[in-house]
């Protein structure tokens, strides 16, 4: 759609707002030089959320972070055009409420404008006609729109906002999408597509990456290795960790660059995907886009960078310097063996006083978003194991061995049925394996014989090295009392450098009262079980069960995961317009799939949903606020 001017934009939408029952707001104006506008973006008034204030009676939040809005922008023609449309709120909107928003005021009671529309008769519409008839052109969801161009051309540097295309990468991907889609009635994608109407980004999930969401979707990473490393598939990986410590796939995105836009389209799309519920946890590479991005779009998640890839990087970053393996050796110190701020920040003061580190912007970059990333910082944070908090935790790449930097677009999509396929086999069998109680541990311990019963193999594996762990603890004294909790100081012998043995203390809290225990390694939020510190002082106090807090349902064999996406409708929150959309869409997938068995099934299938829009109607008639119970 097209407008003569901004304000004809504004007007638009908000007469399309006051009829939905929603406010607005302009959340961005891009300027030229000139200070003449070009881009604009007009929100939902319950879009991002009010900085935090220290006054004594704050106001309560009224806003949501509700992701509705659109996009528009000047074109050669002088004339503004929609660029992007994103029309789901994740709040209730009530067209009936008679709630009166700020944006409203600017529109004359009884009053209606008339705009000229570019489209296919040429005709003048009502605003209102109008905004209904977008609502269905605009909708991308579940909607593949494939540059239809000649392929060579993308490759032009002139549509550098454009996903770039070798011979044969289109026909794949519509090829990709075409079986996904015969194949899952609940495969999920989102297409974007920019001002030519060439391919942009693209999201998407299928089935089994929705469900596994909802059981470890607590600590998430996103991956953009292909991204910034310019592969010809420029993948984007939405990933997770399963029962078994094995990396799982949320969703996968390819987008057109490493920007803000792109980033923030595609953040959106998965939240989306995942029906608005964003995880705890996201980790991602130091990089000051996703930074922006990821507090835009995931305001209330922890976001923590992937301190993986910051010590993959010290080679490259600091190889030049004269006092390299100093530096080296002084900056895993504090990383790995800091237990409390005060004794990383001496080290990284230390470590700071040549001339060389002092001026090292890397560095200085580093300490700047040291909370973010360095161990001692993260200790109250769950991670799920998925940051390394030893010099020989390592992390591979989801599709290693699959796909490098000669890969292309075409031959990973062909290909990745069978990628997916390979990873979930590997899943089925370690379920299988725990199951059949194959695995027999090492210890006798009370502790691992009761955890053998509930743990899958590899946690129980893991849980199990604490267990042996216990015995380099040698001594323990208590060094304080406050009510019910006792703190306890813990020595073990640990190994220093150059293959010396040294004793190291650990704060232990213990609360008998509420059977709680806290180490200050923090080993439980980094990897969901506890202890060697914990387990010794739990002894200690004749202790011979791990509290049941402490055995999370994440790790657990017995817990019933299904791989097919088998909501009905329990879980529905009947307030949020993408869940209702979602489930909706799952129902009337049914009927289809019945439908279209034979000439009888597609009559009764048309005239049941020809029923039920009738009934629709009179609901909406009578009772536009009434809600149903599933």
């Amino acid at each position: 759609m097209e407008f003569d001017s901004y304000d004809d934009v504004y007007y638009f939408y908000n007469w399309y707002a006051k009829e939905q029952g929603f406010g607005v707001r302009v959340t961005n104006t891009w300027y030229r030089k000139t200070k003449e506008r070009y881009r604009a973006k007009l929100s939902c008034s319950s879009a991002g959320f009010k900085k935090r204030t220290e006054a004594n009676r704050p106001r309560p939040e009224t806003r949501t972070g509700c992701p509705a809005m659109i996009k528009f922008r000047l074109m050669d023609s002088t004339r503004w055009r929609i660029i992007e449309v994103e029309l789901d709120h994740n709040h209730l909107i009530n067209p009936t409420s008679g709630k009166f928003y700020k944006s409203h005021k600017h529109i004359p009671l009884g009053t209606k404008r008339t705009f000229h529309l570019d489209d296919d008769h040429d005709h003048h519409h009502h605003l209102d006609a109008a905004a209904a008839q977008q609502v269905h052109k605009i909708t991308m969801f579940r909607t593949v729109i494939v540059d239809a161009q000649d392929e060579g051309e993308s490759q032009n540097a002139l549509y550098s906002n454009q996903l770039k295309l070798n011979k044969g990468d289109s026909q794949a991907i519509l090829n990709f999408f075409s079986h996904q889609q015969l194949a899952d009635p609940h495969f999920f994608y989102v297409v974007d597509v920019n001002e030519r109407g060439c391919l942009r980004n693209l999201f998407w999930a299928d089935a089994k990456s929705r469900v596994a969401y909802t059981y470890f979707g607590d600590v998430v990473a996103i991956d953009t290795a292909c991204l910034t490393a310019e592969f010809q598939v420029p993948l984007v990986l939405f990933l997770g960790i399963n029962h078994h410590k094995q990396s799982i796939l949320f969703g996968c995105g390819l987008l057109a660059g490493d920007t803000i836009e792109s980033y923030t389209w595609l953040f959106r799309a998965w939240l989306t995907c995942i029906l608005g519920r964003p995880p705890q946890v996201i980790i991602t590479n130091q990089c000051g886009i996703l930074q922006t991005v990821v507090a835009d779009v995931f305001p209330r998640s922890t976001h923590c960078l992937c301190l993986f890839n910051i010590m993959q990087k010290i080679p490259e970053k600091l190889g030049v310097c004269i006092d390299y393996e100093a530096t080296n050796a002084a900056l895993s110190r504090a990383v790995y063996s800091s237990l409390m701020a005060e004794e990383f920040e001496a080290t990284w003061e230390d470590m700071m006083k040549s001339n060389e580190t002092r001026d090292n912007k890397w560095l200085q970059s580093l300490y700047e978003d040291r909370k973010r990333w360095a161990p001692v910082y993260l200790k109250e944070i769950f991670l799920a194991g998925m940051l390394p908090i030893q010099p020989s935790d390592v992390a591979s790449f989801f599709f290693d061995g699959y796909l490098n930097e000669q890969t292309s677009l075409k031959e990973f999509l062909e290909k990745y049925d069978q990628i997916l396929q390979t990873k979930r086999q590997l899943e089925a069998l370690a379920d299988l394996d725990s199951k059949s109680s194959s695995f027999e541990p090492k210890s006798r311990s009370y502790f691992v014989l009761q955890v053998s019963k509930l743990y899958t193999n590899e946690i129980l594996r893991m849980f199990e090295r604490e267990v042996e762990g216990m015995f380099s603890c040698f001594n323990s004294r208590q060094i304080n009392a406050d009510g019910p909790v006792v703190t306890y100081i813990v020595q073990e012998q640990v190994e220093v450098e150059g293959n010396q043995r040294d004793a190291r203390d650990y704060k232990v809290c213990y609360n008998e009262a509420e059977m709680e225990v806290l180490c200050i390694c923090g080993l439980f939020n980094f990897r969901g079980y506890l202890c060697r510190h914990a387990l010794f002082i739990l002894s200690q106090n004749g202790i011979k069960e791990i509290p049941a807090q402490y055995i999370l349902s994440r790790w657990r064999k017995d817990m019933k995961r299904s791989n097919v996406d088998d909501h009905n409708g329990g879980g529905i929150h009947i307030s949020n317009p993408v869940h209702r959309y979602d489930h909706l869409y799952r129902q009337v997938v049914k009927v289809v799939e019945e439908g279209k068995k034979s000439h009888d099934h597609y009559r009764t299938a048309v005239h049941a949903l020809e029923n039920i829009l009738s009934k629709l109607h009179l609901v909406n008639v009578e009772d536009p606020n009434i809600m149903y119970k599933y």
